[in-house]
């Protein structure tokens, strides 16, 4: 049997995810402080997987400042790990 998701488990899962993202940029924002470069850039590209939007709207029906937003930091975690390789 097939659980449909409710007004408050969606709800409830986007406060998660948001509270979880902040938590690993936050994360990331200590070990730049700590000249970890390695760790920081791998804790960017784990925090993606905690989308802080609404995870149901489609890439394509979502606001432009969100698009701007993941894609900016999908290029800042790109821009560590070619960092490290060339360093």
């Amino acid at each position: 049997m097939k659980k449909e998701l409710s007004a408050k488990d969606v709800t409830g899962s986007l406060k998660i995810s948001r509270y979880a993202y902040g938590v690993f940029l936050l994360l990331v924002i200590y070990q730049l402080v700590n000249s970890d470069i390695e760790n920081a850039t791998i804790n960017l590209g784990i925090a993606l997987i905690f989308d802080p939007f609404d995870q149901n709207v489609a890439w394509k029906d979502r606001p432009l400042y969100q698009r701007i937003w993941l894609l900016a930091h999908v290029g800042l975690t790109f821009a560590g790990f070619l960092y490290l390789v060339l360093n």
